[in-house]
């Protein structure tokens, strides 16, 4: 089989940014109407108080600082307290094809590639717009890439659920090089009328060049030494939101067709099992812990983070260790990781040994052991 390597990485990043402050005195003025508009039935006990955010809440219970956003204006509008991105026609590209394209052009430049050099191009995210056609197909058709492409949802996992699935492709001859795109607007399923999770997520788009070795000429190889996945049933982390939701009339807005989790629950289960996951993988590729250089891991939680690599390392991690981009980006789901990837890569020499990791609902667990070239 072939030897394989990641040749480029790409990163889109919306124009707009809303920080902790914005988003709380948005949220304090939707819970100061509400408390006023239901005074009487509060009074009664008919209805429960709503209570204020705190950006000092948010910073210290995720790491948080701020999030890039697809639309700002729709969010922070304590009326709407959604997103407002106008529906495309379906002659136009969409908005996730457009912000992967973004992406993939971007990874394509590091690779050193054009179009004509890529059979295949998986989107592999959380937050697809529509069921079909398949939003890999609409971007492979916007670079004009030959060959195949397909979707794929393993929500946070799925860009290193991706990059496995790419080099399958690419050991097997199916491809040369494949296109592993994460487009997240994930702005669009969160609930910004929930003083728990409406500071979690933002909107991002990343994109990863997957080609044989033999065939890269990239200044930015990383070759993948082994991955491993994991997948574990719980409903911690949901979202009911789907088709069949037109057939239930009774569901239909309910806060379970946006976002929900038990965080202290995920907390709990997930960060043992992804410190597992990952010693066990570089204990099977006979490579110590202390031999890695770099931990790319998912970006939902500093505090998970940093109890995962202190799991795995024994002590606290430095910033080089594992860095964090979710200060400024928030959780952008699948793409996190790969952004941490991307922003944290090119000053590694020759022989570091890293580990590209993602967790999330399902659980889904997904890590990759990479060697700079």
């Amino acid at each position: 089989m072939h030897k394989v390597v990641i040749s480029g990485t790409g990163l889109y990043t919306p124009v707009n940014s809303i920080s902790n402050d914005e988003l709380v005195q948005s949220f304090n003025t939707y819970v100061a109407n509400f408390n006023t508009d239901n005074a009487d039935a509060i009074e009664r006990g008919e209805v429960e108080a709503l209570s204020e955010s705190n950006a000092a809440f948010i910073e210290k219970a995720s790491g948080i600082k701020s999030r890039f956003v697809m639309d700002k204006a729709g969010i922070l509008d304590p009326r709407r307290m959604t997103p407002r991105i106008p529906e495309r026609a379906n002659d136009e590209w969409s908005v996730l094809c457009q912000m992967g394209v973004a992406a993939a052009e971007m990874a394509l430049q590091r690779a050193g590639r054009s179009a004509a050099d890529i059979d295949a191009v998986i989107v592999a995210c959380s937050n697809l717009q529509r069921p079909y056609p398949a939003l890999a197909i609409e971007v492979q058709e916007a670079l004009g890439v030959q060959g195949f492409g397909y979707d794929m949802n393993v929500a946070c996992s799925s860009a290193t659920f991706g990059i496995q699935a790419a080099l399958t492709s690419v050991q097997q001859g199916q491809a040369r090089a494949v296109l592993v795109i994460s487009p997240e607007i994930c702005t669009g399923h969160l609930n910004f009328r929930d003083r728990d999770s409406h500071f979690i997520f933002g909107d991002a788009a990343t994109a990863v060049v997957v080609e044989r070795a033999d065939m890269a000429t990239s200044a930015h190889q990383f070759e993948i030494i082994s991955t491993r996945l994991l997948t574990r049933f719980s409903n911690n982390i949901r979202n009911n939101f789907g088709f069949l939701n037109r057939a239930a009339e009774e569901g239909i807005g309910a806060p379970d067709k946006l976002f929900v989790q038990e965080g202290r629950k995920v907390f709990r289960d997930v960060c043992p099992m992804v410190a597992e996951l990952i010693a066990a993988h570089l204990e099977e590729n006979a490579l110590a812990v202390t031999s890695v250089r770099r931990f790319w891991l998912h970006q939902a939680n500093l505090s998970m983070n940093m109890l995962i690599a202190k799991k795995l390392l024994g002590r606290e991690p430095s910033a080089e260790e594992a860095p964090v981009i979710l200060d400024t980006y928030a959780n952008t789901s699948s793409a996190g990781s790969v952004i941490a990837f991307h922003k944290n890569q090119d000053d590694l020499p020759a022989g570091s040994v890293g580990v590209l990791s993602s967790f999330g609902a399902g659980y889904s667990i997904g890590s990759v052991l990479l060697r700079k070239v």
